[in-house]
């Protein structure tokens, strides 16, 4: 199996500055899966444990020059660790702009070259795999390796890629909260208050946030906020009533879910704003079956969405706690 490319120097920042950042905190080691027209970053698809997170690029997005060829139908998935990934990258860009390489202009994208090679470690008679980054600049060639996990074989990419597609199935209604700084605010708050944090949506456009303990109870609620999907009208004379009773009745009518997840994993959430989204879209799963978090990218300067670049996370519901 072979893969190289060139990292454009859009490629380099939405890596360094914004999504490696981002990832990084959902876990410190996750799939990296690249296909004929994708590259993907996946966090828990295979375990099932913790937040799963999926980051999708099309190729064009972060590379020139795309090479890949495989006996799995030109796919390859492997292991790696982001905080590595993130050393590398960086240190590779900086010794380059040390060496007279210029970040930010057309150079980086005709010199710095991403590969995967076979080496044998100082110490070892047994090739490894690695993720090497190669500069070649007009006196010199820095490269940076990054060891990464034996390639996935033919059954696990089949099963990466089940998971996947089982993990690209949207809920049927989805909010929008425009303002992440707001929900980030709370989440800041309410994480050190308890472990169990109970989310509402409603088809009326409400996201009801909610965490108690036996001495206190901490809410949050974002209301009229834009529906995609399945809506519904606020039924008349519910306007006026509390959070909590207007979110029961909406349930008991079908026009609400709510599951409890765990305040650790919603957090890890909110940090995919270090990957600079221009909003995001909650939504349960049905069947209650797991909380999901879409953020979307708009084209810079304007508001139409990047259909280049994805993320979204799926958080697991505590158990039996869905309702709807």
């Amino acid at each position: 199996m072979k893969f190289k490319a060139f990292l454009t120097d859009h490629g380099v920042n939405l890596l360094e500055k914004r999504f490696l950042p981002a990832l990084d905190k959902m876990g410190k080691t996750c799939h990296l899966y690249l296909t004929r027209d994708h590259a993907i970053f996946l966090h828990n698809l295979l375990n099932g444990d913790g937040i799963q997170s999926i980051a999708q690029f099309q190729k064009e997005a972060l590379f020139e020059d795309y090479r890949i060829s495989s006996q799995n139908d030109d796919r390859i998935a492997f292991t790696i660790d982001l905080s590595l990934l993130q050393r590398a990258l960086r240190s590779v860009l900086t010794i380059y702009t040390e060496f007279g390489g210029s970040i930010g202009s057309d150079a980086t994208a005709n010199h710095l070259q991403i590969k995967l090679v076979k080496k044998t470690p100082p110490h070892s008679n047994q090739p490894m795999p690695f993720l090497t980054f190669e500069t070649k600049g007009y006196k010199s060639a820095v490269i940076q390796d990054v060891p990464i996990s034996k390639p996935l074989s033919r059954t696990d990419v089949l099963e990466l890629q089940s998971a996947l597609d089982m993990a690209q199935d949207l809920p049927q209604t989805l909010v929008q909260v425009p303002d992440m700084n707001r929900l980030q605010s709370f989440v800041d708050r309410m994480k050190h208050v308890g472990d169990v944090l109970n989310v509402s949506i409603t088809k009326y456009g409400d996201l009801h946030l909610q965490i108690s303990t036996s001495l206190i109870t901490l809410g949050a609620e974002f209301r009229k906020l834009k529906v995609i999907g399945e809506q519904a009208r606020v039924p008349p004379g519910d306007e006026n009533l509390t959070a909590q009773t207007r979110t029961r009745r909406a349930i008991d009518k079908g026009d609400a879910m709510s599951v409890q997840v765990s305040v650790k994993h919603f957090f890890k959430s909110i940090q995919c704003h270090l990957a600079k989204p221009d909003c995001a879209f909650y939504g349960i799963a049905q069947q209650g079956s797991c909380l999901t978090v879409v953020f979307q990218f708009f084209i810079p300067g304007t508001r139409q969405t990047d259909k280049s670049i994805s993320l979204h996370c799926r958080l697991p519901v505590l158990v039996d706690s869905g309702t709807n």
